[in-house]
């Protein structure tokens, strides 16, 4: 039916009007569920909770934390990938995601494909320690020290998977070394065992290597991510020293499952680079060794990609299996 000249014109007033209306489904309208990969206490947890809180306070709704450990990330994941792709559960991961691929062939979802990149939060390089008692100094003399001796260097590091272990199969990989993988439950533990010579080596978080190295308890010969660290700025990378290409950076990032809106997804990574800009973030990052490293979503794909074949192809070469 047509409308007359009046009523068009009070139409058109009407549509007019409308952009000053409230948005019906402004993002976000209630509390974010934040499914983090990690038991409460650990860094990854910390992380978490100080990005949780911050992003909370700029989007005006509480962002609740809910720790999810358990299969090296497999559970939180699942929880995710399986969740209403509608903004309000989001997954807190790091690395092990991106082994579990390789560990784990046959998934419950697509490490790719089920979700939606959000952003990198933070990089973690880690320092490779030594025990004082050996006679090294520099990777070179590491690499001849073990070649000399088979099957007779033990590094310290967790289960399969974890970070630790993942850089000290890619040393042994790269250096061409028979060195042995001792798990153990806890950095602490860890960083204990070469102090005390149970163990010989192993690469542990600036933070909690940093005392053992003042106390002059352990030796730090290198950096194992592809840049020396602030914290560190004196110990050289393992790459620049004796292993070109080197590089194990623990990461932290942010997924939603797959067919989040692109305007959620933007508006989460906006929010993510405002709080990766305040100091006082800046500042307990460093206090956790991390580097704030914010990305773009498909800057974030890339790095996830890269991740997936490099570990993956380290766990075919080294005949890794899951615990």
């Amino acid at each position: 039916m047509w409308l007359s000249a009046h009523g068009a014109r009070a139409a058109y007033a009407l549509l007019a009007l409308l952009p000053a209306l409230p948005a019906a489904a402004a993002y976000p309208e209630r509390p974010i569920r934040m499914v983090v990969i990690s038991a409460p206490g650990g860094t990854t947890d910390i992380m978490s909770r100080m990005l949780a809180q911050a992003l909370g306070e700029r989007l005006g709704q509480q962002v609740v934390i809910d720790n999810r450990p358990g299969g090296g990330g497999i559970v939180s994941s699942e929880i995710v990938a399986q969740s209403v792709p509608d903004g309000y559960t989001v997954l807190y991961s790091h690395t092990s995601f991106s082994v579990m691929p390789s560990l784990h062939p046959k998934l419950s979802y697509d490490s790719i494909k089920s979700f939606e990149r959000v952003s990198l939060f933070a990089l973690f390089p880690g320092v490779l320690l030594v025990n004082n008692n050996l006679p090294v100094k520099t990777v070179p003399e590491l690499i001849a020290y073990a070649k000399a001796r088979p099957g007779k260097i033990n590094y310290a590091a967790g289960t399969t998977g974890a970070t630790a272990h993942l850089a000290g199969e890619l040393f042994k990989s790269m250096a061409k070394v028979d060195i042995v993988h001792v798990p153990y439950k806890g950095t602490g533990a860890q960083l204990t065992s070469v102090v005390s010579g149970e163990t010989q080596m192993t690469f542990a978080t600036i933070p909690a290597a940093l005392p053992f190295v003042k106390a002059n308890r352990a030796r730090a010969i290198a950096i194992g991510s592809a840049r020396r660290s602030p914290a560190m700025p004196g110990v050289p990378t393992v790459a620049e020293t004796g292993l070109p290409g080197f590089d194990v950076s623990a990461w932290n990032g942010v997924m939603l499952p797959r067919g989040t809106p692109a305007a959620i997804i933007n508006r989460l990574n906006t929010e993510m680079k405002n709080v990766a800009s305040m100091n006082d973030i800046k500042e307990r990052a460093a206090v956790q060794g991390a580097e704030l490293a914010v990305s773009t979503p498909q800057e974030f794909t890339k790095h996830l990609q890269s991740e997936i074949s490099k570990w993956g192809k380290l766990v075919r070469e080294a005949g890794l299996t899951a615990n």
